[in-house]
């Protein structure tokens, strides 16, 4: 889900309802727009131009939606791209939007011009979660693939980063404010960041016996939110103290897949139980 900035809806993928829904949080009503026959969105942002993205793994493409006509735009992969299996998108510098597909494929899209491109990914399938840095540079994660992965935005090739964990599973990124990735660990259940410039490595396991990090994100004051199916939480860490504080959900089974936020909330969509959470950060 993704949340317009500076206030407004709050954008979420129905995905069994090919449809993308809109919060009015003020109120409480939502809103359903029908993306087209055979939709089965994954994940939704809000693009530079204030319009929502939606990575549409039924469609097979990338779909805009207006969020003043509320039009819907259609943009399919080339046709021997096969199924990609679409999952999240991030908008580079020049206003690129980037993409991955869990099949094996990473590509671009200019919105401008509705040009294309898909690339194979290093290792084949996996790439999963996806991230754009303040400078604008692109990181994606490969479940499969056990990497995190630095596109070239000019070239479209990849430098594959290896995390310390062997096989973790890397299955979100996201920057924070300096550009550090975080990045988190399904198999292992393991907090990690990397920062570019020293290129140096750190983990930080999550608290328990069965943790399974999905969603990562860093809100406004640099705090690290991520969800941990394992414990059937949300986790906000603390950098400089290197703490983290659980929020348990209420109901079993909450599956919090994609995290998004602006200033002084955090938004966490409960898969397993049809519900939009919304932290308030002070």
């Amino acid at each position: 889900m993704a949340p317009q900035p500076g206030g407004g809806p709050v954008w979420y993928t129905a995905q069994y309802q090919g449809a993308l829904g809109r919060l009015d949080p003020a109120t409480g009503e939502t809103r359903h727009i029908a993306l087209g026959d055979g939709s089965r969105p994954h994940g939704v942002i809000v693009g530079p131009d204030g319009d929502a993205w939606v990575t549409d793994g039924g469609l097979n493409a990338i779909v805009r939606v207006d969020t003043d006509t509320l039009e819907v735009t259609s943009h399919p992969l080339p046709g021997d791209t096969g199924y990609a299996n679409l999952n999240t998108a991030a908008f580079d510098a020049s206003g690129t939007l980037w993409f991955t597909g869990q099949s094996g494929i990473y590509g671009r899209l200019d919105p401008a011009r509705g040009e294309m491109d898909v690339f194979d990914a290093p290792r084949g399938r996996g790439p999963y979660g996806i991230t754009a840095t303040p400078d604008g540079e692109i990181y994606y994660a490969s479940l499969a693939g056990s990497y995190v992965g630095h596109v070239d935005t000019d070239s479209g090739e990849v430098t594959v980063l290896e995390p310390p964990n062997a096989n973790q599973g890397a299955r979100r990124v996201w920057s924070d404010a300096d550009g550090r990735i975080w990045v988190s660990e399904w198999n292992t259940g393991v907090l990690s960041r990397y920062a570019p410039d020293s290129r140096e490595w750190r983990s930080w396991p999550l608290p328990g016996d069965n943790a399974h990090a999905y969603a990562v994100y860093v809100d406004f004051q640099g705090h690290v939110w991520v969800s941990d199916f394992g414990a059937n939480a949300v986790l906000r860490f603390d950098p400089e103290r290197e703490r983290f504080e659980p929020f348990p959900s209420p109901e079993s089974n909450a599956a919090v897949r994609q995290m998004l936020g602006r200033e002084g909330e955090v938004w966490a969509p409960e898969s397993g139980t049809d519900t939009l959470v919304r932290f308030r950060v002070r």
